[in-house]
């Protein structure tokens, strides 16, 4: 499932909308962040999605922007899509479970200050968040849109958790 599929539709409910809107859409609720959206892709996706039936080209070449508005089906697509992730639990996948699977093939010290450094990076970007909340709405972006921050925050929380707890079994040599 594409989370990105779900995010081009979902803007496009509020209307028709070239790329460059949904793009702009999607940056001022700051999808990039915690969607893993590829903003090139949006393009690629309106296309097929075009191709598809779910969107039409409502206006082609003005000013070398197509503008594509949802169709039934489209609005029919993101709304299964849409429930399918409510109902439905996905992994997440992180990187850094698959680093971490591997911490045996460092050496203390080198693993004690991997931990250090990436503790110190989860405290910046949780001080960074915390002071971000209700600054998307001076851009347009609805209320609820912090919702997928406070959440991101959250996980990033528990993994600043697990790394000091993950520290200290380190020192003391219970892992790895």
């Amino acid at each position: 499932m594409s989370t990105t599929r779900i995010l081009i539709l979902g803007t496009l409910l509020d209307g028709p909308r070239n790329g460059y809107q949904v793009r702009r859409h999607l940056e001022t609720w700051g999808a990039d962040s915690w969607a893993s959206v590829k903003f090139g892709s949006i393009y690629h996706g309106l296309g097929k999605m075009a191709d598809e039936g779910l969107l039409e080209v409502v206006e082609s070449g003005k000013g070398g922007a197509t503008v594509y508005a949802m169709t039934d089906d489209g609005r029919f697509e993101f709304h299964r899509l849409l429930l399918t992730v409510w109902h439905e639990l996905m992994p997440i996948v992180d990187p850094f479970q698959v680093a971490l699977t591997f911490m045996n093939h460092l050496d203390k010290e080198t693993l004690m200050s991997a931990l250090r450094s990436r503790s110190e990076l989860l405290e910046l970007t949780i001080a960074g968040a915390d002071r971000s909340y209700g600054t998307k709405q001076r851009f347009g972006a609805p209320r609820h849109i912090d919702e997928t921050l406070r959440l991101n925050t959250a996980m990033l929380r528990a993994q600043l958790d697990w790394c000091r707890q993950a520290l200290d079994k380190v020192e003391s040599d219970e892992l790895p």
